[in-house]
C-alpha cells in the first residue's frame, strides 16, 4: 500500500516538490554561512519525493545554535512552506483519493518549520 501511495505522491505532487526544494537547497549551498539550510532543504526535497512509510525524528542532543538557526528558518523560510503544504493538504482532502495525500503534507509541515537537527527515517 505503501508503494502504490508513493507512487501516486510523486506523479502528483511529489516530484515537483522535491525539485523545487532541491533547486532551494543549491541555492542555499552558495554561501557558506547558508549551507545548513541548503543541507535542510536537500532533507526535504528527499522526504517530500517518497513520504510513505517514513517519519521524522528531532535529535534531542541538537544544540543551541541549531536552535537559533530554526528560529531564523522558521521566520524567514519556515511559515511559508508550512502554509503551503497546509493548504495544498486541504485542496487534495477535497476528494477521497487525495485524503492520504493531504495527510502526507500536513506531515511534513513540522519539518517545514523546524528542519535543523531533524532526521527522516523508516517506519519499521
Amino acid at each position: 500500500m505503501r508503494f502504490i501511495l508513493n507512487v501516486i505522491w510523486l506523479v502528483l505532487a511529489g516530484l515537483w516538490l522535491a525539485i523545487g526544494y532541491f533547486v532551494a537547497g543549491l541555492v542555499f549551498c552558495i554561501f557558506i554561512v547558508t549551507i545548513p539550510f541548503g543541507i535542510a532543504n536537500m532533507r526535504l526535497a528527499g522526504y517530500v519525493l517518497w513520504p510513505f512509510g517514513r517519519t521524522v525524528q528531532y535529535d534531542p542532543a541538537a544544540g543551541c545554535l541549531t536552535l537559533v538557526a530554526n528560529i531564523l528558518w522558521l521566520i524567514l523560510f519556515g511559515w511559508e512552506l508550512a502554509l503551503g503544504h497546509l493548504v495544498t493538504g486541504l485542496i487534495q482532502a477535497i476528494t477521497i483519493i487525495g485524503i492520504p495525500l493531504a495527510v502526507a503534507n500536513w506531515k511534513m509541515i513540522p519539518l517545514a518549520l523546524w528542519p535543523l537537527g531533524a532526521r527522516v527515517v523508516d517506519v519499521p
